[in-house]
């Protein structure tokens, strides 16, 4: 079967339809092209179900591969079922670590792992890129105002860089192998002179370049005509990886590495990515290229100015990620931003960009000859990548000391540092060729840090300066990246310690240090916490300190140091901190986590992080300015006093809660006055149905594991406070007072309480759910108009909570209802896979408050536990809970109409009960009550049967998604 007819969708439907819409015939594409463009590359991963990469632990030809694999097929007695995958025919000319097969057996890896020289066995990814050339402006430091278009970068990018000056003393490139993979090269482009190779590793038969992309890049990196490049004498091998369609398979980068490592490439320019970090065979070979000391640059990404956009591998530790900046020595605006967020939710990500470079108009060779401009950080990658190989010509001498460390390390002490953007935006700075150089020509091996210190007085180190320390908050966690030149392998003899600077009010600090015990290759990374001790809770001032850690490698021991520089303040009062849950947010990968917003078709998922440093960044600003300290909770609830904190923040939680979390939290609101907003997001079974994806092969769908948000999650968290989200999807523009709002794809209040304090805001808005689910069109003459409850608010008494323990106890018996275990296509039948509730009241005292776990006979039925074991203690203060549907308008991804203004007005609610007039003057609280007592709860909504969340979960169990893991230890 073909390799395109076997691609299967597993991400989202709207990406095919936009692929089709960008991908045009090759008689096209050349004169549809703007003459200046940006290129916005978007990556899509997908899975083919029914075949597999199987990975050896060693190197072998092609014949005793096959011998392998049919020796541990033969152990089965398994004779069919199962073919070899034709490859590129360059392949056979080296040692390989991999095979590829088609079989529809199931358990492949259960079988393939007996055989002792067989590792592992992982599916087959097929990776789609899309290009789409838009106009492109130049933005500049006016633009983030005036957006006003301005001209192009003067100059050519050579001059910018001032490579003409090494040129003329003979520095050219020559010596310096470089790969470049992309789509291809013409066999006699007039602008090069020195191409080494063309291989082509895809299923095409064709060595060319049928879509200009792979042209332009070379162009930047070595062309010695008309627009020149920036190498121009390096020995180019030309590696063909994605077809005139723009479809990569995993393997076929795989073989091409292999054979990179095998020609002894220097260089490897790689000028794609995507947001899936995940896809074990692509990185774990990066990192083996890496160790073979080839030095891979790649494209950051073309997703800012949002933060946490980083792409795969550019947001590896060992591969040199590169961002764009204007003319004005700006980070250009589509540039992606850091963190990395690999490593949410329990941690902090790490700093990339590694450097920056000139990526706005940029001139490179076209397809035929001639030269044309393009914007984006696949246009910056090869201008790295052509700086790196000329510095490296400069210096042959030093070529035995090149390795991806080394090369990091001259990069960024050579690198200039912008004024106006912070690390996260510019890494360690602007690309500066001649300092590097000289560096590298005075090199001598050696150990450093990323970053190499830590000042929360400098702007430069946002956020860390963005937010005194004070005593009783979460740490502060700064994820330090370790650069070891001196060998490929290393290893942390013991652990780190934290030195105190007596004389710089050191001992105030409390750190904290977790590290990777081994480096490799040529790297390593440390965790470093950093607290306020309770003795300091009225100082003001600064404090400072050093971190040192002992590496052994290359037969000797390095020492080196970390220095923390920190602004503290007096404990700040309670009304005034924030508390943000990071810990219940899923991002994709692992899982299909689909967008929050239905609307934007064009970004299907959501891999942002959701954390106030990426895409709530301008929230996080907000509340800085108005006085507010935010604190991130990377742990469940049991691990935070509640006394420390005026309100929790929950913003579109994907992830489950632990039974022992609903009941603190239940402790945490009536007893010690805690105030908990909550902004949700749409979640509805059928819709969900709707986007998903047929699988020809196993004959199976694939569905998102959770909506927007994970509103049956939120529903368990509420039920004892007597609050419950509905499965309607609601969209449209309101107006609340003078303020417009856009409510994007949210969810709509179910149950609430009626208590004449409490507040109900109603809006007039689209039924999106219906809409989709029908596939009507997105124009106003079609649309379903409700009134629909978006936003509660809800204070606690002690009139209240006494009627709710009357029967002295409350208690949920957590059942499946059997209809739910038809996989229909009903809504009415929605698998419910671990909480499909019906609350029972019951007139009996349990003498203990704990969690009762009971095993049913089917181990299908969940627990019967207590709701709240402290209902009946004496409060002192009650706290507030708000319920807003939806989070579009407080996130900055694809935000329409910011409200702040009401998030200052619902803060002002939960920290000192305050109602802002214009809540009461809206209050449809009457309404709500007459509307319920006509009409049933809308449909509750329940789990899908098809969930996979429990494969990535924190909170449910592995094996069993019936069943929630152990609570964590805090």
């Amino acid at each position: 079967m073909d390799p395109t007819t076997r691609l299967v969708q597993k991400t989202q439907i709207w990406w095919l339809i936009l692929l089709v819409n960008i991908i045009l015939p090759l008689h096209q594409v050349q004169a549809t092209i703007p003459v200046d463009a940006q290129v916005d590359v978007n990556v899509i991963l997908t899975k083919l179900e029914n075949e597999y990469l199987v990975h050896f632990y060693n190197y072998y030809w092609r014949s005793t591969r096959e011998r392998y694999i049919k020796a541990a097929f033969g152990r089965r007695n398994i004779t069919n079922d199962w073919i070899f995958v034709e490859r590129s025919s360059t392949s056979d000319l080296y040692p390989s670590d991999f095979e590829v097969i088609q079989t529809t057996i199931t358990n492949i890896g259960e079988i393939l792992k007996l055989h002792p020289v067989i590792k592992e066995v992982t599916q087959q990814s097929v990776i789609t890129r899309n290009l789409k050339y838009t106009a492109s402006r130049n933005y500049t430091s006016s633009d983030y105002k005036t957006r006003q278009l301005l001209g192009v970068v003067p100059g050519h990018i050579t001059d910018l860089l001032n490579v003409r000056e090494l040129w003329s003393r003979g520095i050219t490139g020559k010596g310096i192998k470089v790969a470049v993979f992309d789509t291809g090269l013409p066999k006699h482009h007039p602008h090069f002179r020195n191409v080494k190779e063309r291989t082509n590793w895809t299923n095409e038969k064709s060595l060319d370049d049928g879509v200009s992309h792979g042209t332009f890049v070379a162009g930047v990196i070595a062309s010695s005509k008309e627009c020149l490049g920036i190498a121009p004498d390096v020995e180019l091998h030309i590696f063909r990886v994605c077809t005139n369609i723009q479809v990569s398979y995993t393997s076929w980068f795989l073989d091409a590495f292999n054979y990179a490592m095998f020609r002894k490439i220097n260089v490897l320019n790689l000028s794609i990515g995507g947001p899936d970090f995940m896809d074990r065979p692509f990185v774990d070979k990066v990192l083996e290229l890496s160790a073979n000391k080839i030095i891979m640059i790649s494209a950051i990404g073309n997703d800012g100015p949002l933060y946490g956009t980083l792409n795969n591998p550019g947001d590896q530790s060992d591969v040199i990620g590169v961002g764009g900046i204007n003319s004005d020595d700006m980070v250009a605006k589509f540039s992606s931003r850091g963190m990395t967020t690999w490593e949410l939710p329990r941690g902090y990500g790490r700093v990339k960009p590694d450097i920056v470079t000139y990526g706005s108009h940029v001139k490179g060779s076209n397809l035929n000859g001639g030269c044309r401009s393009l914007s984006g950080t696949s246009v910056a990658s090869p201008v790295v990548a052509g700086a790196v190989a000329l510095i490296l010509s400069g210096a042959l001498p030093k070529l035995h000391l090149v390795n991806p460390a080394s090369v990091k390390q001259i990069l960024a002490e050579g690198a200039t540092k912008l004024k106006h953007n912070n690390i996260f935006e510019q890494g360690h700075g602007k690309l500066n060729v001649s300092k590097s150089m000289n560096l590298l020509l005075a090199y001598e091996p050696k150990i450093t840090l990323s970053p190499a210190y830590i000042d929360y007085t400098d702007s430069y180190m946002w956020p860390y300066s963005s937010q005194p320390l004070h005593c009783g908050a979460m740490p502060s966690i700064v994820n330090v990246t370790v650069w070891n030149a001196l060998s490929v392998r290393g290893k942390i003899l013991e652990d780190p310690e934290w030195h105190p600077n007596f004389e710089e009010n050191g001992e105030l600090l409390q750190v904290d240090i977790s590290y990777s015990p081994l480096l490799w290759p040529w790297s390593g990374w440390m965790a470093v916490q950093v607290r306020v001790k309770d003795e300091a809770c009225l100082y003001e001032g600064e404090a400072e300190g050093s971190v040192s850690l002992t590496i052994e490698t290359a037969g000797r021991n390095e020492t080196i140091h970390f220095p923390i520089k920190v602004k503290i303040a007096p404990k700040p009062p309670r009304h005034k901190r924030i508390l943000w849950d990071q810990y219940h947010n899923i991002q994709y990968p692992p899982g299909y986590i689909p967008r929050d917003n239905l609307k934007i078709k064009s970004d299907p998922l959501d891999w942002r992080g959701d954390h106030i440093h990426t895409n709530f960044r301008e929230m996080y600003h907000h509340l800085r300015n108005h006085g507010y300290y935010i604190d991130v909770l990377g742990m469940p609830y049991t691990c935070f006093n509640a006394s420390d904190y005026g309100t929790l923040l929950i913003v579109d939680p994907e992830e489950e809660f632990f039974d022992e979390e609903i009941q603190k939290l239940q402790t945490d609101v009536y007893e010690h006055g805690l105030g908990v907003i909550i902004f949700a997001d749409w979640y509805n079974t059928t819709v969900m149905r709707k986007m998903k994806f047929f699988d020809e092969n196993t004959r199976e769908w694939w569905m998102p594991d959770t909506g927007g948000a994970n509103v049956p999650a939120l529903n368990d968290l509420l039920e004892g406070f007597g609050i419950s989200l509905s499965d309607v999807i609601a969209e449209g523009y309101f107006e609340l007072g003078e303020h417009q709002i856009y409510y994007a794809s949210g969810t709509t209040l179910d149950r609430f309480p009626q208590s004449k304090d409490n507040i109900i805001i109603t809006a007039r808005l689209n039924d999106q759910a219906t809409e989709v689910i029908n596939k009507k069109p997105d124009n106003g003459e079609t649309k379903i108009h409700n009134t629909y409850p978006i936003l509660g608010l809800f204070q606690m008494d002690e009139q209240q909570r006494s009627s709710k323990t009357f029967e002295d106890l409350v208690t949920l018996e957590l059942l499946e209802d059997e209809n739910d275990l038809n996989d229909t296509h009903h809504h009415q039948h929605d698998y419910n896979s671990i909480l499909n509730k019906r609350v029972l009241l019951q007139k009996k005292i349990l003498k203990n408050a704990n969690i009762e776990i009971q095993n049913k006979e089917n181990n299908k039925k969940q627990a019967l536990y207590l709701i709240n074991e402290t209902l009946n203690k004496k409060e002192t203060k009650e706290g507030r809970i708000v319920v807003m549907g939806d989070s579009n308008c407080i996130d900055s991804t694809h935000a329409e109409k910011s409200c702040m203004w009401l998030l200052d007005a619902l803060l002002a609610y939960t920290m000192n009960s305050h109602v802002a007039s214009l809540l009461n003057k809206l209050n449809a609280m009457e309404s709500f009550r007459n509307a319920k007592d006509q009409l049933n709860s809308v449909s509750n909504p329940k789990r899908l049967k098809s969930s996979k969340l429990n494969k990535y979960s924190k909170v449910l169990d592995l094996k069993d998604k019936f069943r929630k893991r152990k609570l964590e230890i805090c």
